[in-house]
């Protein structure tokens, strides 16, 4: 039977809603900022998320070392495919819809950074030999033309508790950091930033 309550259009959805904040929009970005860079090197977790010809979706972890996903440029990232079970779900979607979207974790970290963009699977020695670890190079790796990037405050993983009493390692980006290189240095970040736990707290439900 049909749900009577089911939302099927998006002035229903956004009545719902309301408008979205205007902070949410000015921090979408289409390259990698010092910010950025720096929160993924600074992961050691990613979820590769893809879609296949038959339009059925993947979310699969990628995880090593912080730094694992290489900083080629500010408009491409390295992701080195590890050794796993060989099902070669994600790839087997990018050969067929080259569209992929990644979520950065970082232990003790509220925010996290999200990336979308279009990916190609390479065989490239000289990157494959540049993201070897323990002197296994990796099988493959996807180059990423970033086309999106904005970091998601940290609402979800602070309901969750994902990180428990996990302390916030020194040196990585904070929201006020992205939205000050969001806004060309117009932000006050360390008002941003002291206010924030407050802010959150008032606003988790």
């Amino acid at each position: 039977m049909a749900d009577p309550h089911a939302v099927t259009s998006l002035a229903a959805l956004e009545a719902l809603y309301g408008p979205a904040v205007e902070r949410s929009l000015q921090k979408v970005r289409r390259d990698i900022d010092a910010p950025s860079r720096d929160f993924i090197r600074a992961s050691p977790f990613c979820v590769l998320s893809t879609r296949g010809a038959d339009g059925r979706l993947h979310g699969t972890p990628r995880g090593d070392a912080p730094g694992f996903v290489a900083v080629l440029s500010p408009t491409e990232l390295a992701l080195p495919d590890r050794r796993g079970n060989n099902r070669l779900d994600a790839l087997r979607d990018i050969l067929a819809d080259p569209q992929v979207a990644l979520l950065f974790l970082i232990p003790g970290v509220g925010e996290t950074l999200r990336v979308g963009g279009m990916a190609d699977i390479t065989t490239d020695p000289a990157l494959r030999a540049a993201l070897a670890q323990q002197g296994q190079m990796p099988a493959t790796v996807l180059r990423i033309r970033v086309e999106e990037v904005f970091f998601q405050c940290a609402r979800a993983l602070l309901r969750s508790r994902l990180w428990g009493e996990t302390p916030r390692p020194a040196g990585v980006p904070t929201a006020g950091a992205f939205m000050n290189s969001a806004l060309n240095g117009a932000f006050d970040a360390e008002e941003y930033d002291r206010t924030g736990p407050a802010r959150l707290a008032a606003n988790l439900y």
